[in-house]
């Protein structure tokens, strides 16, 4: 829940700072510059004792990791914030659960049976939440008037019209951005098996993020130096509170809960950040809501709570538990032990009798 509050507070300051002129590119970088700096002083001292030895497979998957969420999903997220508003963007981002669920069942990270009926309404879930995102894309509907909104559609309307959104571009980047997001979420959770110390984890992460985010932004802004430059407003507030709460605090919370639940369930509360999103988005950024975009979200919300009571009607074994599951040769090769030498020891009492 603190993860959902985190990421709904960085869509309205992220979109202030974007509406400003503020790079995307530059901000994904920035971000993960902050979140590395703040958190590998923590990672140093904390882990000292506990740091395992780096491996060459354990450092590709940390490169890989830095490529996929902090510098392709970030880049792409907030583009795709730009085209639309931050209540679009966090709807759209609740696909995430259903893109995590496929790619935990497809790793095997999440149990599957689709005889069993909590298996069925995973499985359902996850085609009603992509179908309600479908529907907040392509179906607009009216508008629905809000009392706090009135005013502000009135008199500062021309700045934020709903002509000057691109729905369908900025749906789309933000898809593929939540592509990668899930596939960043299930590679950490294999990750963490091997390299069980979060905050160096999270440090080096963010390190590779902030390097692949860096040279992004140093392409596509080499035109543009000034895009770099910030001053104390929102677009400060943005690399501070997205690099310091978003990233490197986020990164450590999701870490330590999917070592014990899994992927799937740290991906599941979305639908809460949508709400504070939407509700904030009204009062502080004066977006207006329609008809269309509402369903959808709730669509949604059904969708994804249908993945979220499977998940809780499954065996009560923890996501660790899985990993502590013996081969059934091994089983079988204890079980062989054990009767030898039971049968051993009742030979020797026989003879003990005997005697």
């Amino acid at each position: 829940m603190f993860l959902q509050f985190g990421i709904a507070g960085l869509a309205i300051i992220a979109k202030s700072a974007l509406n400003k002129g503020m790079s995307p590119h530059v901000l994904a970088a920035y971000r993960h510059i902050v979140a590395t700096l703040v958190i590998a002083p923590f990672a140093f001292f904390f882990d000292r004792k506990v740091r395992p030895k780096m491996t060459l497979p354990i450092l590709f998957k940390i490169v890989l990791l830095g490529l996929l969420e902090p510098t392709i999903d970030q880049n792409l997220y907030y583009t795709g914030m730009g085209c639309t508003s931050a209540t679009f963007t966090a709807a759209m981002s609740n696909v995430l659960p259903a893109f995590s669920f496929l790619m935990a069942w497809l790793f095997r990270l999440e149990k599957v049976n689709v005889r069993k009926i909590p298996s069925q309404a995973k499985i359902l879930g996850t085609i009603v939440t992509v179908g309600g995102a479908m529907l907040m894309t392509l179906v607009k509907g009216p508008l629905v008037p809000l009392p706090w909104t009135n005013n502000h559609s009135n008199s500062q309307g021309a700045s934020n019209p709903e002509t000057k959104q691109d729905l369908v571009k900025g749906a789309i980047l933000i898809g593929v951005g939540c592509i990668c997001w899930a596939g960043f979420i299930n590679l950490q959770a294999i990750t963490l098996k091997s390299y069980p110390a979060e905050l160096s984890l999270t440090a080096y992460m963010c390190l590779s993020g902030a390097i692949g985010g860096t040279i992004v932004a140093l392409v596509i802004e080499r035109a543009n130096p000034a895009a770099w430059s910030i001053q104390f407003d929102s677009k400060l507030l943005a690399v501070v509170y997205s690099g310091v709460i978003c990233s490197g605090i986020s990164y450590y919370i999701q870490g330590a809960v999917m070592k014990t639940r899994g992927p799937v369930f740290v991906t599941a509360f979305n639908p809460l950040s949508m709400v504070i999103v939407a509700i904030l988005g009204s009062f502080l950024l004066a977006e207006v809501m329609f008809l269309g975009r509402i369903l959808g979200a709730v669509v949604i919300v059904l969708g994804l709570y249908s993945v979220l009571w499977g998940k809780s009607k499954d065996e009560p074994a923890s996501f660790s538990d899985m990993d502590n599951e013996l081969p059934l040769s091994h089983v079988q090769q204890v079980e062989g032990v054990s009767s030898k030498a039971t049968r051993e020891a009742g030979a020797m009492t026989s003879t003990d009798e005997s005697v």
